[in-house]
């Protein structure tokens, strides 16, 4: 019992059961396989500065609600809490202070959990995961180890956004209007050498399996666009022979087109600014034009580039293609609305039947020449606009008048079969870029090796590597402006004497990992590309065992042993995504130091049963994360094949202003302030009463007055102004027919509405159920009881203090649910209201189905419509049966 007073003093109460909770670890979860279980996860946060926002608590109560229900049904529930801890912010801040990131990480994680702990969130608290702890991201590496080892994990060298004053790559989530998120820098784009991650080689089965999970129909359609699943044909363009094009690519120019048909009206030909052939296309006369408008593409963002409103640009490149089907020579140019990350980065132009060629021919004065005629009676003008739907073909040699979907595969297999083209099958989905050029995050468990130390290796170690070599040219990392010594020491005469050094890529073993991040003393990238790693010379450069996975720095002599080889770390670590990607295994096992998590663990607990966070992690984490977890389901690790069961995503909460929240704007809402002056069971309360969940909802301050009210009132329906039990609540009273019916109906009800997440509707029932109670004369202590059970998921402190005062013992959400009994809400009397010449005049009981001369005879009785009716002739009777009876009396 927190205090003895009357009022209802959240400020007492609270505390007083969070400090009961946190030592007796009453959220502490068992692994009782014994009993059914149900995995409830919330989005894990970012620890910044700033603390929680509205938007957190909104998601985590509905997750805690539902986890006191069903513990209270006799489920064993798993609802457990981490951090998402590495990323840029915390760099930035070790940039301007000097202080380690880990410093200020934990300072931030500290105060997450003072919050979360004063909301009174039921997290087992053992569980929690840090994904920057050196024995959780131990794992990530691991996970990373089986990537590579089988060819899903390779280098390329891939154009990035680059910030000159960060001094670092950005991924493009963190790039907005050509700006730096973070400081609202200019970026420019780059190439880079970069770890890739192979989730093409899952494209087909991350999309097919959207079937199989109960997520929003929104959520899916977003995966499936970003996937971008096309069929159509892959077309060789030959170059014109002798050029330097055509030797720079013998094999021609390959694109992808879902539009075969209209290869017959390819006029032109478009690259992306990025395509590896540019220059070799670009005659001398057009290469500082083309130079410039690089140049300026590069600045854009892919989405400015995409923009069907955005007037469009190009720069001829000089050079000539021809096509396939007809020997035309069509000219190439270079355009910034054609992507290196769709297809092939190349495009066969069809002005007539595409709107964008359309409107880039119009501008350049390319020709415009029809091949699908439009059905009868469809009249296009080419001069206004395209023409983009089926119909039959025209100036398409042999091919004329056939339906076009025929046309399509006709002339596809004409291509196939002159070796000049094949039905494929494509995706928008891009490989997943997997580095950052930053300190804070995970090293990746790689040393570069020689090709010989390499070859010697592979002799023990063959299991450990990918079908195929991972390698790079050292010049490609070195950059020649940095005036650092590539080998990193001294002892260059240690390095083979090639130049540039090819250096292959060699997994650490299991046992060395997990590898952790050296002390450094400048946090700032090296400004050559490179992380601050880059900068670490005695972790960088070493003599590496490559059995053991023993380093030691190079500047030190050559251990003796065979197994030692000269060696270079990876400087690039890996994205904020990574440990976001399986955290939610880790909760099963979070201290088990063999292996990701126990198997009978992986097997009892599986995947969570309810997921919820915010629409915003549609596509990127969601889409990464069933990646991994179909990977592990592959290897054996896991036994499901989807990671996330049930999906539900809470709506937004905005500020008073109608506008999201954010600091800029000034309307933000810090959850202490709400606790300090109504409590966190009136802010989880009426988070819930705002609205259905799913759904956008402003911020009203004065809304919370009301709930606050609701859960006074409760009070003091169960605490008497003395400061005991209401002497009306007693274990001898006799509920009314009519309460026991409201009772059963309201568990039935919040029962249902929980498990459906209407959670706004619940509290209805319960503030409707406050009201009866408030008006009983005499209520049993099992009916409070019950009624305090089914308030306590949403207000656990208040209701806890309250069952305390009840004389019970153990926590509320440990005593079984209450259970609704179904021949108490059979109706069999209804309540018929009496009006005289339109007006109220009193109320009657009736059984179902009374019959008008019932409901006349009754009203003839009843003492409040007697006075009304004494001496006066009946005219008119309008009866509505179970609802009305209304008299007309002259």
């Amino acid at each position: 019992m927190a205090t003895n007073c009357t009022d209802y003093d959240f400020s007492q109460i609270e505390p007083h059961w969070q400090k009961i909770w946190d030592e007796n670890k009453t959220f502490r979860t068992s692994n009782d396989t014994s009993k059914p279980k149900f995995y409830v996860l919330d989005m894990f946060p970012y620890p910044s500065g700033s603390g929680l926002h509205i938007g957190h608590p909104e998601g985590y109560t509905a997750t805690d609600i539902i986890t006191r229900a069903r513990r209270a049904q006799g489920q064993n529930v798993l609802h457990p809490i981490g951090w998402d801890a590495f990323g840029l912010p915390a760099e930035q801040h070790a940039v301007k202070t000097g202080a380690h990131p880990a410093t200020n990480t934990q300072a931030n994680i500290t105060a997450f959990r003072r919050q979360l702990k004063a909301l009174g969130f039921a997290y087992d608290w053992d569980r929690q995961v840090d994904t920057t702890d050196p024995k959780y991201y131990k794992w990530t590496q691991w996970i990373f180890l089986q990537l590579f080892k089988r060819g899903l994990a390779y280098v390329d060298e891939r154009p990035v956004w680059w910030c000159p004053e960060l001094r670092t790559v950005l991924a493009n989530e963190e790039v907005i209007d050509g700006k730096s998120e973070v400081g609202k820098f200019p970026v420019e784009r780059r190439n880079l050498r970069q770890w890739v991650l192979r989730i093409t080689a899952y494209a087909e089965r991350l999309l097919a399996d959207l079937a199989h999970v109960d997520w929003p129909d929104s959520t899916k359609r977003m995966q499936e666009a970003w996937i971008g699943r096309s069929e159509g044909a892959e077309i060789v363009f030959s170059l014109e022979p002798g050029t330097p094009a055509d030797a720079a690519s013998p094999g021609g120019l390959k694109v992808f087109t879902t539009r075969p048909d209209t290869l017959y009206g390819a006029t032109y030909m478009v690259i992306a600014p990025e395509h590896p052939l540019v220059d070799a296309l670009t005659t001398p006369e057009n290469r500082d034009a083309v130079a410039a408008y690089r140049k300026q593409a590069a600045a854009k963002s892919d989405l400015d580039r995409t923009d069907l409103a955005k007037d469009k640009s190009g720069i001829f490149s000089g050079s000539h293609a021809i096509n396939p089907v007809n020997g035309a020579r069509i000219p190439i140019w270079i355009a910034d609305y054609v992507l290196m990350g769709y297809g092939t980065g190349a495009i066969m132009a069809v002005p007539a039947h595409d709107h964008r060629d359309w409107e880039f021919a119009k501008k350049f004065a390319l020709p415009i020449i029809p091949v699908v005629q439009p059905p009868a009676g469809v009249e296009v003008d080419l001069e206004k606009a395209s023409f983009e739907a089926d119909g039959t073909m025209v100036n398409s040699a042999e091919f004329d008048g056939l339906p076009v979907g025929e046309a399509k595969k006709k002339i596809t297999a004409k291509l196939a079969a002159q070796n000049r083209g094949k039905p494929t099958v494509n995706y928008k989905l891009r490989d997943w870029l997997f580095s950052r050029q930053r300190y804070w995050g995970e090293p990746f468990p790689i040393v570069w090796v020689s090709e010989a130390d390499y070859k010697k290796a592979a002799a023990t170690r063959a299991a450990d590597l990918p079908p195929q070599p991972v390698t790079y040219k050292e010049s490609e990392v070195r950059s020649q402006e940095s005036g650092v010594n590539p080998s990193g020491s001294e002892a260059a005469a240690d390095l083979p004497a090639t130049n540039p050094q090819t250096w292959y890529a060699l997994p650490l073993p299991e046992s060395a990992l997990p590898l952790t991040l050296p002390e450094i003393q400048n946090y700032l990238p090296s400004g050559t590309g490179e992380s601050p790693l880059a900068n670490a010379s005695d972790w960088l450069e070493i003599w590496f065992n490559t059995a053991t996975g023993e380093a030691v720095p190079a500047t030190q002599p050559k251990p003796d042993g065979d197994n030692w080889a000269r060696a270079r770390r990876e400087t690039n670590t890996m994205p904020q995504w990574a440990g976001s990607c399986w955290y939610y295994l880790r909760y099963l096992d979070p201290q088990n130091e063999n292996a990701i998590a126990d198997p009978a663990l992986l097997k009892y607990w599986g995947v969570p049963d309810l997921y919820v966070g915010g629409a915003e992690h549609a596509v990127l984490h969601l889409l990464y994360a069933r990646f991994w977890h179909k990977v592990l389901f592959d290897i054996g690790v896991v036994p499901q094949n989807e990671p996330f069961t049930k999906l539900f995503h809470q709506g937004i909460i905005l500020g008073e202003d109608g506008e999201k929240m954010s600091k800029s704007r000034g309307n933000t809402v810090n959850p202490d302030d709400i606790i300090k002056t109504h409590g966190a069971d009136s802010l989880r309360l009426y988070l819930m009463f705002l609205g259905p969940l799913e759904a956008m909802k402003p911020w009203n301050p004065q809304g919370i007055e009301g709930v606050h009210r609701f859960l006074q009132k409760v009070w003091r329906e169960v605490i008497s102004r003395e400061g005991g039990i209401n002497p009306k609540i007693s274990a001898d009273a006799k509920d009314s027919d009519e309460l026991v019916k409201l009772l059963h109906e309201t568990i039935k009800k919040v029962t249902d509405d929980i498990e459906g997440l209407r959670f706004n509707t619940a509290i209805s029932a319960m503030m409707i159920f406050s009201n009866a109670l408030q008006k009983a004369p005499a209520v049993s202590t099992a009916t409070v009881r019950a009624f305090i059970q089914l308030l306590a998921p949403f207000a656990p402190h208040m209701t806890a203090e309250l069952w305390s005062r009840l004389g019970e013992t153990g926590p509320v959400l440990e005593a079984p649910w209450p259970k609704y009994d179904p021949a108490k809400l059979v109706v069999t009397e209804q309540k018929i209201v009496i009006q005289v010449n339109g007006k109220k005049r009193g109320e009657i009981m009736l059984p179902v189905g009374a019959t008008q001369d019932t409901a006349l005879a009754a009203a003839r009785e009843n003492p409040d419509a007697q006075p009304h009716l004494a001496g006066k002739e009946i005219k008119k009777v309008i009866y509505v049966p179970g609802r009305i009876l209304n008299l007309v009396v002259g």
